[in-house]
């Protein structure tokens, strides 16, 4: 995606009529003591700012634009992740629920910056029960981190509700290289993700307390708990 693409992607959320995104405008800002992609820590273990502008139409069609500070070490002055996204959702029947669509992920701050961007493709299945909401969630890319090396994420989770107002979700993914001699995790082509969290709400604020580790030994993939703060706005 080059650059006219990319604003093209985020002008496309104010091209709408005002009638049309009534009520379909959000915004979410959110605070968290440690940015972790799939428990790998994106601000070398420090805290991150992140922001999100969503439209979500009435058919299940949305696009999104979302954006975190990064920091991926000395030597390396990158230091902004901004990434799009654009997809359907799909009610199959009042339990069972679908979620597929592309994301591309941009880097800016460093001259090398651009060389790692990279598209991905996602399906995410749900199902609701009354024991609460289980999920079996796929990601996919072809040019993993700018390096053409194919990789793949598989989840499955589960939400459950202890009291009104207060959730519990844990966790499981598995990321894959396809092409080890391009992109490898601590010398393997996967490693193991596990996660539990608690999920509440309070006077508009949204709060995140979780605890996660990986099968990984590296000083950004360890044992941690990461607090996160959110408030989402209808615009």
């Amino acid at each position: 995606m080059n650059t006219t693409m990319k604003k093209l992607a985020l002008l496309s959320l104010f091209a709408l009529p005002t009638s049309v995104m009534a009520g379909e405008l959000s915004t979410t800002v959110n605070a968290t003591s440690d940015y972790t992609f799939n428990g790998v820590s994106q601000t070398d273990n420090d805290p991150a700012l992140q922001a999100s502008l969503d439209y979500a139409a009435d058919d299940g069609w949305y696009v999104g634009a979302w954006a975190s500070n990064v920091d991926f070490g000395s030597g390396d002055d990158t230091w902004l992740e901004l990434d799009f996204y654009a997809g359907k959702y799909f009610e199959l029947t009042d339990r069972v629920s679908v979620d597929a669509g592309i994301a591309y992920y941009t880097y800016h701050g460093d001259d090398a910056s651009d060389e790692y961007y990279y598209p991905e493709l996602y399906t995410k299945f749900g199902y609701a029960s009354s024991l609460g909401q289980s999920e079996l969630n796929f990601w996919y890319s072809w040019d993993y981190f700018g390096v053409d090396a194919d990789h793949y994420i598989m989840m499955a989770a589960h939400t459950f509700t202890v009291a009104e107002g207060h959730d519990i979700r844990v966790s499981f993914d598995r990321s894959t290289s396809l092409d080890e001699d391009k992109w490898a995790w601590d010398s393997d082509k996967s490693y193991n993700h596990y996660r539990a969290e608690y999920m509440t709400s309070w006077e508009g604020f949204d709060f995140n307390i979780a605890v996660e580790d990986t099968s990984m030994d590296t000083e950004t993939s360890d044992t941690r708990a990461v607090l996160s703060v959110s408030r989402t706005f209808s615009l």
